[in-house]
């Protein structure tokens, strides 16, 4: 991949950062020369390559902001794309939610910014040819038995979630009979959720399309609304909901028919929880990333949610029995005893912390090498904690190279103490004052930690500590 990045760019790569891709088989890397960057995507599977290629020029053409394709491999197995930064609708969302999961009006600004580009994608792109998508044209009833199937044998079988197979067959195939009844189609993103839609300059660019498709324009909105990880409150689901309603049918210049819309739309809702809950299974117990098995209580929680405000107008009496079984089982209610990750930021002027549990201590990363905001006024009054000093750190590619170099560092242990049954690990980040790089390190592997892996985490800023302890005395 360098020497594509070479014929591209016309000067070497001068550093190469591998991106965490979660439940994909892709490999990605943050390619750097001295004036250019890109996203270097490595993926043996050509006839998907050669899907994410026509659907990123078909979109592009029709105006919708996806990354540019730089540069292509002689195999098609390497490509060079646009590289758009860090932060997606998600990683935003997730680093400004407060104790109460509340959102802000900036966070339903990027939600109504992403329905938006959901309509303009369904009402400009029905014309591509769908001949080019992969692995099938249609969301039709095969691919529909497909997801099902997943479910089936990667969710109920291996959390053993009790069926009778020919009775769940039935209810699958008067599910799929009602889901293709009144045989809508357009463009179907597949998997539109946060962690695809990138936030650059306020706008909104989308990624990971190589599934597009024709089908059901309800379950991209299913997708977005019902993404387990976002966990969005259902208020906010039924504000976002009835905004979709008012753009598509100001788009359409003809009322959604809602009676018709919204029972179709919760189907597609169980349709793509059961996928998920499906992924899940697979990719957490098949191909043993326990941080996907993090997720499925939210997917329980979603799916306990449909099932007690609404109701389809089709009869499922095992698949309703299968559902029920599910979102009953206590694992799914209680928080789980396991591995905790102590997270510490601290000042070299001081002394790097102890570790208590008797364990001896854990990882110490020195964030000294970072761009420093302390050396300017505006950020001393400020912690890394503080959106100013985030925005800071965000505008330095080198910042999210050394987190990435230390989620992988961290991830090999965490890992393998998860399979071990130990109960604590401890990581340290230190800078010179304790106030600005550590902080922001140890508050970002946190949130890392927290959506990837299945563990607890708690989070101690020791020289913030101290300073409210002394504003604290000293307002007594």
């Amino acid at each position: 991949m360098e020497e594509l990045f070479m014929q591209w760019a016309g000067e070497p790569c001068l550093n190469k950062t591998q991106i965490t891709a979660n439940g994909s088989n892709r490999l990605y890397f943050r390619l750097q020369g001295e004036t250019k960057t890109c996203i270097a995507t490595v993926n043996d599977d050509v006839r998907e390559n050669e899907a994410f290629f026509y659907f990123a020029d078909a979109l592009k053409q029709r105006g919708i902001n996806v990354p540019l394709v730089y540069a292509i491999s002689e195999d098609r197995k390497t490509y060079l794309q646009q590289d758009l930064g860090n932060i997606s609708l998600y990683t935003y969302i997730s680093s400004r939610k407060t104790d109460n999961n509340d959102l802000t009006e900036p966070m339903l600004f990027y939600y109504r910014k992403a329905i938006d580009q959901l309509v303009k994608l369904q009402m400009t792109c029905g014309d591509v040819d769908f001949s080019h998508s992969y692995p099938r044209a249609n969301f039709d009833r095969q691919a529909i038995q497909w997801d099902l199937n997943y479910f089936k044998y990667y969710f109920l079988r291996l959390f053993h979630i009790p069926y009778d197979e020919q009775l769940l067959e039935n209810d699958f195939q008067t599910f799929m009979d009602y889901l293709l009844a009144d045989g809508e189609e357009g463009f179907m993103f597949r998997d539109f959720q946060s962690r695809n839609i990138m936030i650059v300059d306020d706008e909104l660019y989308l990624i990971d399309f190589q599934g597009a498709r024709k089908g059901a324009p309800h379950y991209d909105l299913a997708s977005l609304l019902y993404s387990s990880k976002s966990d969005l409150p259902d208020n906010v689901r039924q504000q976002l909901l009835e905004y979709y309603i008012e753009r598509k049918s100001e788009a359409m210049g003809a009322a959604v028919d809602r009676n018709v819309f919204l029972p179709r739309f919760y189907g597609y809702v169980l349709a793509r929880i059961m996928q998920a809950m499906g992924a899940y299974g697979f990719r957490g117990k098949i191909e043993k990333k326990e941080y996907f098995v993090k997720s499925i209580p939210f997917a329980v929680n979603n799916l306990r949610n449909i099932l007690a405000n609404v109701s389809l107008p089709v009869e499922l009496p095992h698949l309703r029995y299968v559902w029920d079984t599910i979102t009953s089982k206590p694992e799914y209610n209680k928080k789980q005893e396991g591995l905790t990750v102590a997270i510490f930021s601290f000042s070299y002027r001081k002394s790097i912390p102890f570790d208590n549990s008797g364990n001896g201590g854990g990882y110490v990363f020195d964030c000294r090498g970072l761009p420093n905001p302390g050396l300017f006024d505006e950020y001393k009054e400020f912690t890394g904690k503080d959106q100013q000093v985030i925005d800071f750190f965000q505008q330095y590619p080198e910042t999210d190279a050394y987190l990435q170099s230390v989620y992988q560092v961290l991830g090999f242990s965490i890992e393998s103490y998860i399979a071990r049954g130990y109960t604590r690990l401890m990581v340290s980040f230190g800078c010179t004052g304790g106030r600005h790089r550590s902080v922001y390190c140890a508050e970002q592997a946190a949130k890392y930690i927290a959506q990837h892996y299945d563990c607890n985490v708690i989070l101690h800023h020791i020289e913030q500590s101290k300073l409210n302890v002394k504003e604290n005395s000293n307002n007594l």
